[in-house]
């Protein structure tokens, strides 16, 4: 099937509410202009050299979306233009995309990443430390930057009930960190759900999914 019968498929599978980030990391330019002409405007890549070399090359009306391991010294690469941040995973990480959205004199959207899975080697905020952040004051600490929710990734593993209690748990947490910011609106996003998961995910309440290897095939 081709990338536009893959896309029209899954569009048809997400319920209202839900969004479509297409993971377009490892492919090139090329491939994600077939996404775009198939009409997909969300796009996620877990690179900062591969996302600052493709972005100059494609539509500018794209809305970037940053999924992996981000370092602080790279934040300046991607702050002029990154449309949101899924996967903040420190407070330090937080302080320098505020410091470098103020040099642009912009606000970047970012998600705090939960850690859920078993596997030690994901990363994010304990379900604690999110709360403690939350109920900081976050939006005055870090005035150029706007918390829209929370990202987490469950286990790679064939046990689908593992998978539904990591997803639970990230959603239970969603629905009380928007008791602790009663007047905030924009923290809506609860994105979790990946091409091996996503179904389970927007069952147990995903807002945004974020498929690669279902709509590009599997990366070079």
């Amino acid at each position: 099937m081709s990338i536009a019968d893959n896309l029209e498929r899954i569009r048809r599978e997400l319920p209202a509410g839900v969004r479509l980030v297409a993971v377009s990391k490892f492919h090139p330019a090329p491939t994600v202009r077939e996404a775009y002409d198939a009409g997909q405007r969300i796009f996620g890549e877990s690179r900062v050299q591969e996302l600052t070399a493709k972005q100059p090359l494609l539509p500018a009306d794209i809305e970037w979306h940053f999924v992996g391991t981000l370092q602080t010294n790279k934040v300046k690469y991607i702050a002029p233009f990154i449309h949101t941040i899924q996967s903040v995973d420190s407070p330090s990480l937080l302080k320098e995309i505020d410091r470098r959205a103020a040099l642009c004199h912009r606000q970047i959207r970012v998600l705090l990443e939960i850690h859920i899975a078993k596997e030690q080697t994901k990363h994010g905020f304990a379900p604690e430390e999110c709360r403690q952040l939350l109920q900081s004051h976050p939006d005055k600490a870090y005035p150029n930057v706007c918390i829209a929710g929370l990202m987490g990734m469950a286990t790679f593993t064939d046990d689908r009930e593992q998978v539904r209690r990591e997803f639970t748990t990230l959603r239970t947490l969603f629905d009380e960190a928007r008791t602790l910011l009663p007047t905030d609106t924009a923290f809506t996003e609860l994105s979790m759900g990946m091409s091996d998961d996503y179904h389970t995910a927007i069952a147990c309440g995903s807002t945004m999914v974020r498929i690669g290897t279902a709509i590009f095939g599997n990366r070079s």
